[in-house]
């Protein structure tokens, strides 16, 4: 089974920079979508592939935030949020359940300029990871999406220079710390130990073609699906947004 996830940066924007036109090519079993900023019938309006079923979930606030998923398997079961109010208003989780395993796609807050929402980053962190737990008393857990945090210092170009910024304060790599000390593992680390792949750069200053650039991108699974895991890949040379697709491979019967 493969899966791709890509924070698209605007689901409307990227479908006139190809998307449609560029989902057949990768021949994806599943792909999970964040920062649609649509709502559901804008999305209903766009001209998906045929042969996938369609799952979106929507920010209150138009234009903002929001997931989808496309999988050419049906699900057994498909709800929204974390089940708490204070954090399903901006279409952040999406949660299928399959057969072998339970997905989770999300796009995890931005602690943003100055860490002005840093207070409700950590709270959103810690209410995700007991809701990946919770699920994974009953399935194994792959979870995927922009979780808007560079773990370690190999995954930005330039870790010093940011070491009080959005996505690499202490506080956020702290909560990333608990997530893989809770048995989740970072599926692309179990390939590559080396630096240089990321998965989102800024606009700015030509970063992208320097690959200055940060890996706030994932694709995790609960230690008894690690058997499964065949590859884990980020795809660079995707363009669309400013963030690229990473993925997975399983072998599922």
């Amino acid at each position: 089974m493969k899966l791709i996830s890509w924070n698209v940066n605007g689901m409307r924007a990227a479908v006139g920079k190809g998307l449609m036109e560029w989902i057949p090519t990768v021949e994806s079993d599943i792909l999970c979508f964040q920062e649609t900023k649509a709502q559901p019938d804008q999305l209903d309006a766009l001209p998906w592939p045929e042969g996938y079923h369609r799952y979106v979930y929507s920010a209150v606030k138009k234009g903002y935030s929001g997931t989808a998923v496309l999988t050419r398997i049906k699900p057994l079961r498909v709800w929204n949020g974390l089940g708490l109010e204070e954090h399903d208003q901006e279409g952040r989780v999406q949660n299928l359940e399959f057969d072998a395993f339970t997905l989770v796609n999300v796009y995890t807050p931005n602690a943003q300029n100055a860490l002005a929402r840093l207070d409700y980053r950590l709270e959103w962190d810690a209410a995700f990871l007991k809701h990946l737990c919770a699920l994974r008393e009953h399935k194994p857990v792959l979870f995927c999406g922009d979780l808007n945090v560079a773990h370690q210092e190999i995954d930005l170009a330039r870790p010093k220079e940011n070491v009080k910024n959005p996505g690499f304060s202490p506080e956020e790599r702290a909560s990333f710390d608990r997530l893989i000390d809770a048995g989740f593992i970072d599926t692309f680390r179990v390939f590559e130990q080396g630096g240089g792949h990321y998965s989102w750069w800024s606009y700015r200053a030509g970063a992208r073609a320097r690959n200055v650039g940060w890996r706030i991108d994932y694709c995790g699974i609960s230690a008894s699906l690690a058997s499964k895991l065949r590859s884990a890949f980020i795809l660079p040379e995707v363009m669309g947004s400013d963030h690229c697709p990473v993925g997975v491979t399983l072998a599922l019967e």
